[in-house]
């Protein structure tokens, strides 16, 4: 299952439309107002499904993934000098890949693939496609890519 992954260009806050390969919205995803990045995505019927919340007293950004209520991981930039690292306590699930370039992988505990990142170049709002391997991931996958997405964007 593909997602295009699209920033909206003029918002005030963080918003971000999710659509599928046939262009269909499959995911709003809304900034609010927060100390902090804070995102909250709803289905295609408007639904709330899940937010994503920075802690605001961390020396590196860290940010808590909620759904349906229920805490499912966190997500963590690491300190490094030369390449970004971010660490996933989340489902098992670890990052690997060139961030500078903005593409990555999402990778099982056992090493199978999750979902692939690619950054859309030369586009004039961020866009990323992300290639999840079983649409059950879909939601958490987009989660851990907001995530990553936002400790980005603070530095």
């Amino acid at each position: 299952m593909k997602l295009m992954f699209k920033q909206r260009l003029f918002s005030w806050l963080d918003s971000y439309d999710i659509y599928d390969e046939n262009g269909n919205t499959v995911y709003t995803v809304r900034g609010k107002l927060a100390w902090g990045h804070k995102l909250e995505v709803y289905d295609r019927f408007d639904n709330y499904m899940a937010t994503l919340n920075e802690r605001i007293i961390t020396f590196l950004p860290c940010f808590d993934i909620q759904i349906n209520g229920q805490t499912m991981g966190t997500i963590r930039k690491e300190f490094t000098f030369f390449k970004p690292s971010f660490s996933v306590d989340c489902n098992g699930w670890r990052v690997e890949g060139s961030f500078l370039e903005w593409d990555y992988s999402i990778l099982s505990s056992t090493g199978r693939t999750v979902a692939i990142i690619e950054k859309q170049l030369l586009r004039l709002a961020d866009t990323y496609i992300i290639d999840v391997m079983e649409g059950q991931d879909s939601l958490l996958a987009l989660m851990v890519v907001l995530a990553i997405d936002a400790a980005k964007c603070n530095n």
